[in-house]
């Protein structure tokens, strides 16, 4: 049995990131000096170089990365109280463009009041990435997604992998192993997280990755359902807009 209320308030999203630049050279000086310093921070028993820990790794923080595409997924009850979940990718080279997309998308079709986010590993990743590049970009947070002048217990964001944690603060557990265990089909036929930089500056293919954040959206919002006990979605309920 699908909880209309709680379900119909939910907005499942994902980000893709890339580098700001394709290669690490062609920062600007002072840009070049701050990554040698983050760099030295990482483990590198691989022994990368400063090039080549920047290609590897600079998408995964606000400061060195953008984004490149944004997944959202929601539910939708018909008149007959049939569930479908309905995507969407926004995706572009300029990130400016993505984000006012995101922002002006959240303003009119959704109630601010109401929506909740939900993500996987959204609390350390997604939710801060998003408020980060939209605050470099000068673009205002909306009210749903922001943290400031909030008690914790009025921020309304969800996270499946805080959910499957259960209070243990030192568990990790990646969206395709969850995935895995609960009987959820996965994400991860055709890239992953990690091939998503060279497929985005060597490949030259958002289309690809338009459609791999989709497909993470819908494993999310499938996890949430089974962690929920609750029914997985059929095929034929995923509606891809």
């Amino acid at each position: 049995m699908y909880e209309k209320d709680n379900l119909s308030q939910l907005l499942f999203i994902d980000i893709e990131t890339v580098a700001q630049c394709e290669d690490y050279l062609q920062l600007d000086h002072s840009s070049q000096l701050f990554w040698q310093k983050k760099a030295a921070n990482f483990k590198n028993e691989s022994g990368l170089n400063v090039r080549e820990i920047y290609e590897q790794r600079a998408g995964i923080y606000a400061e060195f990365g953008k984004i490149v595409s944004i997944g959202l997924g929601y539910f939708k009850f018909d008149g007959e109280e049939n569930l479908t979940f309905r995507v969407k990718a926004i995706t572009n080279d300029d990130e400016l463009l993505i984000l006012r997309e995101f922002t002006d998308l959240l303003r009119r079709k959704f109630d601010q009041e109401k929506l909740i986010f939900c993500a996987h590993n959204g609390k350390e990743f997604d939710f801060p990435y998003l408020c980060r590049r939209m605050t470099v970009n000068r673009i205002t947070i909306p009210e749903a997604l922001s943290l400031r002048g909030k008690k914790p217990w009025e921020v309304k964001h969800l996270d499946t992998m805080d959910m499957w944690k259960f209070g243990d603060r030192k568990q990790y557990t990646s969206l395709d192993l969850l995935a895995n265990i609960l009987g959820v089909e996965s994400s991860k036929d055709d890239i992953t997280g990690s091939d998503v930089n060279t497929v985005y500056y060597r490949d030259k293919n958002l289309n690809r990755i338009a459609a791999y954040c989709k497909k993470d959206v819908v494993v999310t919002a499938q996890v949430y359902l089974a962690l929920q006990h609750m029914p997985l979605l059929s095929n034929d309920d995923i509606v891809m807009v």
